[in-house]
């Protein structure tokens, strides 16, 4: 917890920075823009796809987009912070690594609360949404152009015992993010969740220093987790968001139509990388039924009534705005 509020207590100190670098005159247009997006995602991940598809040939006329993928450029937490620094224009982040600096984003991790792809999208759309959006162009220098359907999380396990109820995953390794917020929900789930990095999850698994990890089942393919796994338990505990986070600074130098073409851009992306990945996700189950995995679903309830009580009793839930939770369910 020292960490996490270290954390907020160095970007706090950032906004003032990037304020005055808001108040220094700026071109009256953008000419040959970089835009380095790094992130922790292999080169065949749907987001990459996307961004690579969609979204660069919409900015080329004005901005040269260059990503960087499995955290070459920047390690996986880190890029928000750099974004804030002026020493990265893009990056797609998650509402766990929001929730490290700005606690009222940890409503967005917790488990069994969006439905669905299209409840997610309506939900970041929602009018609702926007005094947290411009927190966080206040606070970090960061602009959130756009939702991106990751996907519904499942447990994936090199173990072979039949897990049906939380209970069953007691004692489990089960790798998580380093956050606090990813913690939480590997305790909620009923496992023992260890911190590790994206990038270690395949060696992690194949020596058995976790028994598992929780990703969306594309993500389980492109990083080829399967080789190194027997089964996934279909529990769907997260219908897991990123979102497109741009640099404001660079974000301010842009012309009116520039940023449109951005933000349509931005858009399209994560519209054609959701479709991509709600495709994969309804092919992927006999994919991993061919190799060898089981793939089978719990009892889903069970899981769904102990993570939702483990929420709403959490610290967590101190920092949710008031009567937010009731407008996301409301959302139909």
């Amino acid at each position: 917890m020292t960490k996490n509020i270290d954390r907020r207590a160095a970007l706090a100190g950032l906004a003032g920075t990037a304020a005055f670098a808001a108040l220094a005159p700026t071109p009256s247009r953008a000419q040959g823009v970089t835009l380095r997006m790094s992130g922790p995602m292999t080169p065949t991940d749907q987001r990459a796809v996307a961004l690579e598809q969609i979204f660069a040939p919409a900015v080329r006329g004005f901005a040269t987009y260059q990503p960087h993928y499995n955290a070459t450029l920047f390690r996986q937490g880190t890029e928000l912070e750099a974004i804030a620094r002026n020493n990265l224009e893009m990056s797609i982040t998650s509402p766990q690594e929001l929730a490290t600096l700005l606690p009222e984003w940890s409503i967005f991790t917790a488990g069994y609360l969006l439905r669905d792809a299209e409840h997610q999208k309506k939900v970041f759309a929602a009018p609702f949404m926007d005094g947290m959006k411009k927190t966080v162009e206040d606070r970090l220098n960061v602009k959130l152009l756009s939702v991106m359907y990751l996907g519904r999380r499942q447990l994936n396990l090199r173990t072979e015992k039949e897990i049906r109820t939380p209970a069953d995953l007691a004692g489990l390794k089960l790798r998580m993010p380093g956050t606090e917020a990813w913690l939480f929900l590997g305790q909620a789930l009923g496992a023992n969740p260890l911190p590790v990095a994206f990038t270690e999850i395949y060696t992690a698994l194949q020596t058995g220093a976790i028994d598992g990890q929780d990703n969306p089942l594309p993500t389980n393919r492109d990083s080829k987790f399967f080789e190194v796994t027997k089964q996934i338990v279909l529990t769907s505990h997260l219908v897991d968001q990123n979102y497109i986070a741009f640099s404001k600074r660079v974000w301010d130098r842009l012309t009116p139509a520039q940023q449109q073409t951005v933000q349509k851009a931005a858009d399209d992306a994560a519209e054609f990388g959701r479709q991509n990945q709600l495709k994969l996700e309804a092919e992927l189950e006999d994919f991993f039924k061919e190799r060898g995995l089981r793939v089978y679903t719990p009892d889903v309830a069970a899981f769904r009534t102990r993570v939702q009580q483990a929420y709403l009793s959490s610290k967590f839930a101190n920092d949710w705005p008031k009567g937010l939770l009731e407008q996301i369910n409301a959302i139909q």
